[in-house]
């Protein structure tokens, strides 16, 4: 059930303390998250959720713990959450483990908490059962804390970050193999999935594989739809790697035959749009300027309504993650905000295409994790 640390886990203590200086400055009592990636964030402990609980809990005050079931205990001990110095409660099968959490946390405190922030990922039976724990306490996200720790990567985070979107690079350059006229999507998509494992991912997130009408819809699963010659393929494709940091990388094909004039038309300015998005990216300016830049270029061409999505999402332990590059998001970019950088334009029932890169605000700019050919690229048939 739980998957063992990779060779640098990344995790420091350092992350804890922080989790509760933050909480403590917003007036937090207590921050609570279960199995996911804020857990692993924090402490270094990968286990996936299930009815049991497992629960890291930061107060404001006192040493903070760990809730698990007792038959995990023992893997707790061998996760790097065990080099930390954690408090691990353990709890037997006909226990509480909500009210033992409360009585430790109360305990700690001096008092029952009156403010309790769980992870926005927590599953609802657990969120419920921490609220009925400490009835007198309000409930909110610990999206203030914890995303706020999240959103700005240390030195090694962007390297682990960069080795993987170097292999999401490497399998985007040997397209050629599998994306062929006459094959299915689903076909194709099982090929790239085994080439992102042997390029050293541990887990395979994703992979689209929208052609012809399909690359329309930005999210489209895989089908049993025959690549036709000509076709414009959108492929967006991502995973894990062994200490849990992400990849995605999207690029668009045409498939034994050459975009017509139109296409070509539009793709230039989906290109103009990317470039100058990525380049608006530096310390200082806000989410949704960089949102705003690349939509501009689009609209200004014409071609603004087929524009259906936001720039682009942080990346990090989960796929999707704060910052998002939306308009409305006015969180100002600083140095070591790692995100995704994807305009695209869609025309329903007849193709799309997407140019997506992963970069980095750095002090003086911004850093772009891939580096494959951002132009149309045609693949024989």
């Amino acid at each position: 059930m739980v998957t063992g640390p990779g060779p640098a886990d990344l995790t420091t203590p350092e992350r804890v303390r922080a989790a509760r200086e933050l909480a403590d400055s917003l007036g937090i009592d207590v921050v609570v998250v279960t199995p996911g990636s804020d857990l692993r964030y924090l402490c270094g402990y990968h286990a996936h959720a299930m009815e049991r609980l497992t629960a890291l809990a930061v107060p404001r005050r006192g040493e903070p713990l760990l809730v698990v079931p007792r038959l995990e205990a023992p893997m707790v001990q061998a996760s790097p959450a065990g080099g930390l110095g954690l408090d691990v409660l353990a709890w037997d099968e006909t226990d509480d483990p909500f009210a033992l959490l409360a009585q430790a946390v109360s305990a700690r405190l001096g008092g029952a908490p009156a403010r309790v922030a769980v992870g926005s990922r927590t599953w609802a039976e657990h969120a419920l059962g921490v609220q009925r724990a400490m009835p007198g306490a309000v409930l909110e996200l610990a999206g203030p804390v914890v995303d706020r720790l999240r959103m700005v990567k240390t030195a090694a985070e962007v390297a682990e970050l960069a080795a993987a979107g170097a292999a999401i690079d490497r399998v985007h350059a040997g397209m050629g193999q599998w994306l062929r006229v006459g094959r299915t999507e689903a076909a194709v998509g099982a090929d790239i999935a085994a080439a992102i494992l042997a390029e050293g991912h541990v887990g395979v997130d994703f992979t689209i594989v929208g052609s012809g009408p399909n690359g329309a819809s930005p999210h489209h699963e895989l089908s049993s739809r025959v690549v036709q010659a000509g076709d414009l393929v959108v492929v967006d494709i991502g995973g894990s790697t062994p200490t849990g940091y992400r990849s995605d990388c999207t690029r668009t094909y045409v498939v034994g035959g050459s975009a017509d004039a139109e296409v070509q038309e539009w793709y230039a300015v989906l290109q103009a749009s990317q470039a100058a998005a990525t380049a608006a990216v530096r310390p200082g300016v806000s989410a949704e300027h960089v949102d705003a830049v690349a939509r501009e270029v689009i609209t200004g061409a014409g071609w603004g309504e087929h524009f259906i999505h936001r720039t682009g999402h942080g990346i990090g332990l989960d796929t999707h993650e704060t910052p998002y590059i939306v308009s409305g998001n006015e969180v100002t970019l600083e140095p070591g905000m790692a995100f995704s950088v994807e305009p695209g334009i869609y025309l329903a029932g007849r193709h799309g295409a997407r140019i997506e890169d992963i970069v980095v605000c750095t002090e003086d700019g911004v850093q772009i994790l891939n580096n494959g050919p951002r132009e149309l690229v045609e693949l024989p048939g």
